[in-house]
Order: C-alpha cells, then structure tokens, then sequence
C-alpha cells in the first residue's frame, strides 16, 4: 500500500497491509495477551501508559513530521496534536483509579452490595485521519487502562502515525500483543468487522459509522461511533469586540483546513451586527497563509483526500446556483497536492448543501438573522448534533439559547475544542456512547454486581 503526501502526490513509501491470516493472528495473539494484562495492577498500568505520553513529547518532532507528511496538517498543528494528546493521556491517567474501583453501595450489614468493573477483552478501535493522536487517544487509552487489548486500525491515510503509535507503546511497556496495529484499508476493516471481538469503537464519518453499526450489531458486543457534525454557531447582537469574535470563529471554521467533526461549519449572525461581523471575518480569512504544510507560518495546508478539493467545489456550484454570494475562496488551488481556496459563501440558505451536508473542509456559510428564536430553529435543523456554540456577552441569554439546542457539547464564547474532563458524545447522525470524562472511561468496561450475604 503507497503512503502519499497530499501535499506534493508524492509517494512517501510503500507499507505491507494486513490480510486474513495476519489478522486472525492477531487476534488469536491479543486473546492470550488480554488474559495476562488484565492481571497487571492498574497502578502498573497506568505508569505504563504515562511512558507511553513521556515518548510521545520526546519525540514530538519527529511524530508531528510524519503526521504532517501523510495527512498535510501544518507542521506546528501537528505538533498541538501531538502536544494535545499528551495533556489528554495525563488527565486518563490520573482519573482511571477513580473510574474503575470497586464502589460499595452497602457496606455493612447483612447484606453488603458493591459494583465492579472489568474489561469488556479484546476490543476494535477503528480509528480516523483528522486527528489521529487525538481520537485514538479517546479509546485505545482507556482501554488498555481498564485492562482490554486493543487491534487498533489507524485510517490508511494515517497508517505510518498509526505505526508510531504502536512503536512507543510496546516501547512504553504494553506488551506486543495487547496493542496491535492493523494495517491496511476498507478490506482489512472488513475482516475486522467479521472477527469475533468484544467491542468496536469508530471515528469518522455518518456513512461509514452506520454501515459499521449495521455489520456488527448482531454480534450483541458494545459499539461506539463518533461520527461527523454540520456544528452550527451563533453570533448575538450584543457583541463588543467584533474583530476578535471574527478571528475567534474563523480558526473555529478553518483550523485543520476545517477537518473536523467539531469544527464550525455554517454560522448565524443576527442583523445588527452582520455588516461589521461580515467584514472583519473575510479580512481574518484572507490573512491565512496557504502552502506546503511543512513550511513556516503555514495555516492552511494541504487537504488529506484527494476527492475532497471536488467535493467542496461542488458544494460552492450549489450554493452559487440558488443564490449565494462568494466573498473570497471557492476553487481548488491549481498544481500539486490537494489544495482548496479558503472559502467564505453568504447569501445562504438551508436548501443548499453547504449548509446541510458535512464539508469537511475550509468553507463556510454564513446567514443573517433577526432574532434569537430564528437561530435556535436553523442551528437546529440538522440531522447532526455534536457541538453547537453560542458568541455573546450576556451568560444567561446564552444559557437559554443552550438549553434549547440539540447537541452533545455546547460552547459560550468558544468552539472547535475537547476537554478530556467531559464527556464527548454525538447525538442522530453524528453517533453513539461517549468517550472521555469519567462517563468514557467506563465506556470500555462491563459492571458486575455484587450481592455479599453473611
């Protein structure tokens, strides 16, 4: 299988991929490598994982090189990834005692009652390219923290970081066969899905989840999705410092080229400062340098698909032919590597696509409005439901605007960003069950009740 960078369509090298028997090898491998690991104190296992982070920041360089050289994200978001999953891995670690110790519920008496949690064994982390420290952090950290072995398949576009990972955790202490990487595309996930597992954890996208969902829910074992987002946002009218709230809302949008299932992907500003909003956001678009992602200052880099550049064009053609307007952006960037202008359409409405299929990618929409009540309909009308965030000054006309949205994570004056110590979860197309917080620690155990009688 080539690795290639979609920055130059140059082939990096050339990686062996998994096939049934290496596969099934595997497996048979991390079912004996379970049973053992299992037995390894937590306390164990949680130093272990923190020499796991430890090799990640010494080597920063040298990972964030080589996630940049297959996915195209600029080097020095590369580096806060990398950086970024470290401080995840540090609050996992230091809140998995608490996560997964017996807890008595009665005990004294005739009749003492605890609960325990043990590991649901080998699971299946089918893992994203966006972000691949990060969301593979999510779930192979925890995991392996709750005592499961893991066959973790990175995306193919992701496979040499994916290989990193596997390098400094058996170097950290995890044994070979209780995290395995499997390498390869949809074939190698295919025999994945038609493996005997005890657990499948995807990141990506709604299509791909709900085929996921639809081949393993038969097999009764635990599945969680983090799927994509249409994540909306709004902009009130009381706003005092417009420049900066524009600056704020576009890294939302176009941080990661806009590759984000969290990332602000159609914005609704009310009419009173639109003009203002409109002017300052397309200034701070114009200003992100374009380029090779390993050059210096670069913001926007190369996107990671080779099909997305005509993906975006088409969803600008929609926009344009039922009436919106292009204020900057809007073509694929000519030569080498899969380059998109950075892209800003009004004039929007909810029957073009931009505003209702996930882009994935740096452009946006953005529709004027007059009241609150009219943004809490349109920041509604999805079939999404990740983040939805709210810019404003007033906190309690802001609490009621997030009281009545249909998302898992909600933001006041910010967006675009996970904290480890809450829970990260989707609601309709953008997925099931939750990860991160001490909700998503136990995400990858099974509770067992204890009835204790004298």
């Amino acid at each position: 299988m080539n690795i290639v960078n979609p920055a130059t369509d140059e082939v990096i090298t050339t990686v062996r991929s998994d096939n049934q028997q290496s596969i099934e090898l595997k497996i048979s491998k991390a079912r004996a490598g379970q049973k053992k690991w299992t037995l390894v104190p937590l306390e164990e296992r949680i130093a272990i994982l923190r020499r796991f982070a430890g090799l990640l920041q010494e080597h920063v360089q040298s990972c964030a090189e080589i996630l940049s050289s297959e996915v195209g994200k600029p080097l020095q978001q590369a580096k806060n990834e990398v950086n970024g999953a470290c401080a995840r891995i540090e609050w996992l670690t230091a809140n998995a005692t608490s996560a997964y110790s017996e807890e008595w519920m009665v005990a004294s008496g005739a009749t003492r009652e605890k609960i325990a949690y043990e590991p649901l064994g080998v699971i299946c982390n089918i893992s994203a390219w966006n972000y691949p420290y990060l969301v593979g952090t999510n779930v192979f950290v925890p995991a392996l923290l709750a005592g499961n072995a893991v066959i973790y398949k990175p995306s193919e576009l992701a496979t040499l970081t994916g290989l990193e990972i596997e390098k400094y955790m058996h170097e950290a202490g995890v044994p070979s066969d209780v995290f395995q990487c499997a390498v390869g595309a949809k074939e190698v996930g295919e025999l994945l899905l038609d493996a005997d597992l005890d657990g499948y954890f995807f990141t990506g996208s709604y299509k791909t989840g709900k085929y996921i969902y639809e081949r393993v829910s038969k097999k009764m074992k635990p599945c969680g999705l983090e799927l994509g987002g249409k994540d909306p946002l709004y902009v009130t009218d009381d706003i005092s410092d417009i420049s900066s709230v524009a600056a704020n809302t576009a890294d939302g949008a176009f941080y990661n080229n806009g590759q984000s299932c969290c990332a602000v992907e159609r914005i609704y500003v009310h009419e009173k400062v639109y003009d203002a909003y409109i002017a300052e956001f397309v200034k701070e678009v114009k200003s992100y340098k374009i380029g090779n992602p390993a050059a210096e200052g670069i913001y926007i880099g190369a996107l990671t698909r080779k099909e997305q550049p005509a993906f975006l064009a088409a969803q600008v053609k929609d926009a344009l032919s039922k009436g919106a307007t292009l204020l900057c952006g809007g073509k694929p960037i000519s030569g080498a590597g899969n380059y998109f202008e950075p892209t800003v359409l009004v004039d929007v409405t909810h029957e073009m696509d931009v505003m209702k299929e996930e882009s994935f990618g740096p452009i946006i929409g953005i529709m004027k409005v007059k009241v609150d009540a009219e943004a809490v309909a349109l920041m509604n009308d999805s079939q999404y439901g990740l983040t939805a965030a709210v810019f404003g000054l007033d906190e309690t006309r802001a609490a009621e605007i997030q009281r009545q949205l249909n998302a898992g994570t909600v933001y006041w004056n910010c967006c675009d960003r996970v904290s480890a110590a809450l829970p990260w979860s989707g609601r309709n197309h953008s997925g099931f069950g939750s990860t991160l917080s001490r909700v998503g620690l136990r995400v990858f155990t099974q509770p067992k009740a204890y009835h204790l009688r004298s």
